[in-house]
């Protein structure tokens, strides 16, 4: 290899210091400093070294640093004069980073330690440093050895010590003060030391991103779920990636591991299956694959031994596999340190890692994760149950008999735990127990029909014929007429014959109308069959009319449930409120159809008298949907307070529902209108949370789930927990995108605002681009137009000029094609203008700039809309701020360039930056007067426009002419109520005063 020359080193120093951290940047280090050591440069080699040791420290090679610094050190022995204040400086900082890892390698011999332990407190001291970072270091030692004395003395004399430069970074040292509690089970004292950081008050490269990470098993043992799982969202999307990071990771996957997320932590692991093999940093090797064993092992314990994991250094492994193989990784790596360390203590921590059981059944996390595989459980573990799944309390303690008499009891009054109690009915029939009476085998074929029949089986119909002729033969001609009602609807549902489907439903309604008139379900049997008949009737319909021909709303079975709703308000009051509800379920169905219509009006009444209904006949369950549907009415109206107290009377109704779309529905509902009030945003998250949770136990997490991760994503945002927000909204991203252009679209859109706003521009800019080829075939260019423009603000933020210029571009065109958005087209104007002038800039570019900002006025020529006029205001504004900019720029080069042949220094004329200042207060006071026109919306621009046209005229030389202005501006402020307005008054004396 050709040696490098001095320069090419500096620069690759530069360059590698600019470089993401990880092995690339760690190799090109380590040729760098053997480049410098080969170049005999004694100040390039130590600038080397810094660079090694940077690298190193920053990677998943930390312990590497101990022998570069080493060769620093001696530098500084043999020739302390050779480095400057800040090498020093540096010297001293790194050997705290030393003497804190060096414990870590479990090759170098306690005495070696022990050994830059005191030598590092023997050059604190006679620096005059504080025993501060030498404490902390200690007890890093003791820690690592499991002397909890010596942990203990260390961790208290490190307290007390006064910090000083060469303490370690607040937010670090927070970070392991409060890891010293939570391992002695101190967990509330431990989040109360982590606060700071956890708050956003201490930060630094590697925090808050650590602390989140220790700090989630302690806030669920402490029942502080939310915070729980908060830290966890914000802390991953930290974390993800970075090698140096890896221990948290790990910590996360544990996290998961433990609070019923286990396909969470699966998704996790392979995210960093790369970092699964041997690294140079053999603790955090260990630390990372212990995280690791708690998922592997918890996925054993549910069933799931033999399912694939994530390969191991490119082969595939089952969930065993890879157990066995980091087992004996980490347990290998744990016995080196105990035998350097003369304990069991490194081994037996690990043991008890690994052996962790849940915290929680479940935790819901908000973010979309694969579901796991059904899976049988070894003997002795039972899968826990599925949240919010309606088991009957204590019926395991009841006989059959009482059991099956409860089942029908619920079954009866249609309350939800009815199917639960009829599925327990059949656990114990099928495992031979004795029925009670004959007719229990006839209720258990009904059921099982029932169910067949919700899920779309095709045994459904058959099922139903066995149950209605089992029914009849036992003597219970009403449960008969019921099944043979499922029999039609099984045949309409499955897409049977026409003909046969309305003979079907001609059986059913005269075996309703055939039962004894002292049956006391006669009359619920019957109108079963007649709402059930013109809902059928209602699609057979529509299948025979030609698609052309079919209208939105089917008019005919409209006045056919009016009748029937009439019909039965009319009949004796007895009979009334036996059907009740579902005399409800008729309003509740003409109400759906003017809603489909946008008819509120219509729509209101129905909905009210079908809530009351299901009151009045004490199924408060079924008056869940029409008070949600209300509530939407109101909220529709604006009557947010009237919806929002109509959607929590549902809720509170909900709490016997066992299907987990109905209680999806109306939390999303809840969520939504809370999201319109002020301060709403984190119950409406709580609410889209449970929502998501529940339609992932459905089954329909990417379809109803994912929009529901979208509302919690909004409120999140509007929360201001943007992380989260993020996090969650990307998971569902790949759903969204398959719900169409426009969903897909929005999703985009809101997911490249929340990166924008987490500083991850590139990321932010992908999105908007992605979003805008999604819109590009779409009618109205406006969506695009507006994604193109965000997308170039977006890689201006990024650094990627050209690319952000063509952006814009393309922004411009579709805004002008558009033809109906001017504060696009000239916002678009301005941001390419700065464009122009960014990143140096000479007569010519700040010329183009110029003409753009003129382009841009000429847009706005004679536009009095307030809007508009505030757009004017703004380019006055900022055309004089360019041009600020550019007399800048040549004030500069004056002060810095060579003289010309007369000894002038090169640059404007003194007349021409005059005449360029006086532009500006001219500008400056057009923008302040369109402010002011607009009143006390643009009070701080109109504010910031006089000042700065003030400090114009004095550097002007007219000083007179400032003062008057503020004085002008002084006067007007006290005409206007209100503080903003009294405290830019103050701050106007001020200026006059220093312009006097």
């Amino acid at each position: 290899m050709t040696a490098l020359t001095t320069e090419e080193i500096l620069r690759g120093l530069a360059e590698n210091a600019r470089a993401p951290y990880g092995a690339a940047r760690n190799a090109r280090a380590e040729t760098l400093a053997a480049a410098a050591e080969a170049d005999g440069d004694r100040e390039l080699f130590r600038q080397a070294l810094d660079g090694l040791i940077d690298a190193y420290e920053w990677s998943a090679e930390r312990t590497k640093m101990v022998v570069p610094f080493a060769r620093l050190l001696q530098e500084y022995d043999r020739d302390p004069s050779a480095f400057l204040d800040h090498e020093v400086h540096g010297l001293f900082w790194r050997f705290k980073w030393v003497a804190g890892r060096i414990v870590e390698s479990p090759e170098i011999p306690l005495a070696a330690v022990e050994r830059w332990l005191t030598d590092m407190e023997r050059r604190y001291r006679l620096a005059g440093y504080s025993e501060r970072a030498v404490r902390q270091a200690e007890f890093h030692l003791a820690d690592a050895t499991g002397d909890e004395a010596r942990m203990d003395r260390a961790a208290a004399a490190w307290t007390a010590a006064a910090r000083d430069r060469m303490s370690d970074c607040h937010a670090c040292e927070i970070n392991t003060q409060g890891w010293y509690w939570a391992r002695k089970g101190e967990d509330a004292k431990a989040i109360e030391i982590w606060e700071p950081v956890l708050s956003g008050g201490k930060s630094c490269m590697e925090e808050p991103h650590r602390v989140l990470a220790h700090s989630l098993l302690p806030l669920v043992r402490l029942g502080r779920l939310d915070e729980a799982r908060s830290h966890h969202l914000r802390g991953y999307r930290m974390a993800r990636g970075k090698d140096n990071l890896l221990r948290s990771v790990g910590k996360h996957i544990e996290f998961c591991a433990l609070t019923g997320n286990e396909s969470r932590g699966l998704e996790i692991l392979a995210e960093h299956a790369a970092q699964l093999g041997p690294l140079t940093d053999v603790e955090s090797q260990m630390e990372f694959a212990g995280g690791v064993l708690v998922l592997l092992r918890r996925l054993a314990d549910l069933g799931h031994g033999d399912r694939p994991a994530v390969p191991y250094q490119g082969t595939g492994h089952t969930v065993d596999e890879l157990y066995a193989r980091l087992s004996a990784d980490a347990t290998s790596i744990a016995a080196r340190f105990d035998a350097r360390n003369g304990s069991p203590h490194v081994s037996e921590e690990l043991a008890e890692r690994i052996g962790r059981q849940p915290l929680v059944d479940v935790l819901p996390l908000g973010v979309r994760s694969a579901g796991l595989p059904a899976a049988t459980a070894p003997v002795g573990v039972r899968p826990p149950a599925a949240t919010g799944a309606s088991t009957p309390a204590a019926t395991d303690d009841l006989d059959l008999a009482a059991l099956v008499e409860r089942a029908r009891t619920a079954r009866h009054k249609g309350h939800p735990s009815a199917d639960a109690l009829w599925a327990r009915v059949g656990e114990l029939a099928d495992a031979g127990a004795e029925l009670p009476d004959h007719t229990v085998s006839a209720d258990l074929l009904e059921f099982r029909a029932t169910t067949a029949a919700r899920a779309g089986a095709e045994q459904a119909r058959g099922l139903f014929a066995e149950a209605a002729a089992a029914q009849r033969a036992a003597g219970q001609p009403a449960r008969a007429a019921y099944a043979l009602l499922g029999i039609a609807g099984t045949a309409a549902q499955s897409g049977g014959e026409t003909g046969e489907i309305r003979r079907l439903l001609t059986v059913a309604a005269e075996a309703a109308r055939g039962l004894d008139e002292t049956d006391p379900a006669r009359a619920r049997r019957i109108a079963v069959a007649e709402l059930t008949t013109l809902q059928i009737e209602s699609y057979l319909r529509g299948r025979e009319t030609p698609e052309e021909e079919r209208q939105p709303v089917d008019a005919h079975l409209v006045a056919e449930l009016e009748d029937f709703i009439a019909a039965h308000d009319s009949g004796v009051r007895t009979e009334a409120e036996d059907v009740a509800d579902i005399v409800a379920e008729a309003e509740l169905a003409l109400a759906r159809v003017a809603l489909t219509t946008g008819d509120l009006v219509r729509a209101e009444p129905l909905l009210t008298s079908a809530a009351h209904r299901c009151l009045t006949a004490e199924r408060p369950w079924e008056a869940v949907e029409p008070l949600s549907l209300r509530a939407r009415v109101l909220a529709a109206r604006n009557d947010m307070e009237g919806a929002e107290a109509l959607v929590r009377a549902a809720l509170g109704h909900a709490a016997e529902l066992t299907d987990p779309e109905e209680h999806a529905a109306v939390r999303l509902t809840l969520a939504e209108i809370l999201l319109h009030r002020t301060g709403g945003a984190d119950e409406a998250a709580a609410h889209a949370l449970d929502a998501a949770h529940w339609l992932d136990q459905a089954g329909l997490t990417a379809t109803g789930g994912a929009r529901a991760r979208l509302l919690l994503a909004r409120a999140y945002a509007e929360a201001e927990r943007t992380a989260e927000a993020a996090e969650v909204l990307q998971s569902a991203l790949p759903d969204l995108v398959e719900h169409g252009e426009q969903e897909a679209v929005e999703a985009r859109r809101m997911l490249g605002g929340l990166l924008s706003r987490l500083h991850d521009q590139r990321a932010a800019a992908e999105q908007y681009l992605l979003a805008a080829e999604t819109a590009k075939g779409w009618d109205d260019p406006r969506p695009q137009a507006s994604l193109a423009h965000s997308a170039a603000e977006a890689l201006s933020g990024a650094g990627l000029r050209e690319e952000s210029r063509s952006a814009y571009g393309r922004a411009l065109e579709l805004w002008r094609r558009a033809g109906d958005n001017p504060v696009g087209e000239v916002r678009v104007l301005r941001s390419l203008a700065w464009l122009t002038v960014d990143n140096g800039a000479g007569d010519e570019e700040y010329g183009q700039a110029r003409a753009l900002m003129e382009q841009a006025l000429t847009v706005l020529e004679g536009s009095e809309e307030p809007e508009l006029r505030y757009e004017r205001a703004q380019t006055w504004q900022q055309l004089a701020a360019l041009l600020e900019d550019a007399l800048n720029e040549d004030e500069d080069e004056d002060e810095d360039g060579e003289e010309d042949e007369d000894g002038d220094a090169p640059g404007r004329a003194p007349e021409l930056s005059a005449a360029v200042r006086a532009e500006v207060a001219a500008l400056l006071d057009r923008a302040a007067a369109g402010y002011a026109a607009l009143g006390g919306d643009a009070l701080r621009e109109r504010f910031q426009c006089a000042v700065r046209a003030a400090w114009t005229e004095h550097a002007l030389g007219r000083a007179q002419e400032g003062i008057s202005r503020m004085t002008a501006l002084i006067a007007d402020l006290r005409e206007l109520e209100g503080a903003e307005a009294a405290e830019f008054a103050r701050q106007a004396e001020q200026v006059r005063e220093r312009l006097g």
